[in-house]
């Protein structure tokens, strides 16, 4: 991927200029556009979109959590939702207790499993 947050010195970018900065197709860029509501580019009088280098740094951490870290739409969608509610807390604020979601309780599972035959094997 060739983004890079200080190359950014336009206003607008083409959707086009978006899926060659993430190596990715046009339609892609469309499908998450449609899919995470925070993504809102202004579209010109040809109807055509453009996107500020907010909506880039939103979609770079969408394809980090969707292609880096393999979560799905719905699992990217719940994980930028927390970023943003965490981002928007007060630093003085006591943390509360974090809930664990079936898919990290899954994977906790799954990796303790893997521990314990390392451990086995160890032996």
């Amino acid at each position: 991927m060739s983004f890079d947050k200080q190359s950014l010195t336009k206003l607008y970018y083409s959707i086009g200029e978006v899926a060659d900065m993430f190596n990715v197709n046009t339609s892609l860029i469309r499908f998450w556009e449609k899919e995470f509501g925070i993504i809102q580019p202004k579209k010109n009088r040809k109807g055509n979109r453009l996107f500020t280098p907010k909506d880039i740094e939103t979609f770079n951490k969408i394809y980090h959590l969707v292609k880096t870290e393999g979560y799905t739409i719905e699992g990217a969608k719940k994980a930028l939702k927390v970023k943003s509610t965490s981002s928007t807390t007060v630093a003085n604020s006591t943390p509360s207790p974090t809930k664990k979601s079936p898919e990290k309780e899954d994977l906790i599972q799954k990796l303790e499993g893997i521990r314990e035959r390392l451990l086995r094997l160890k032996e």
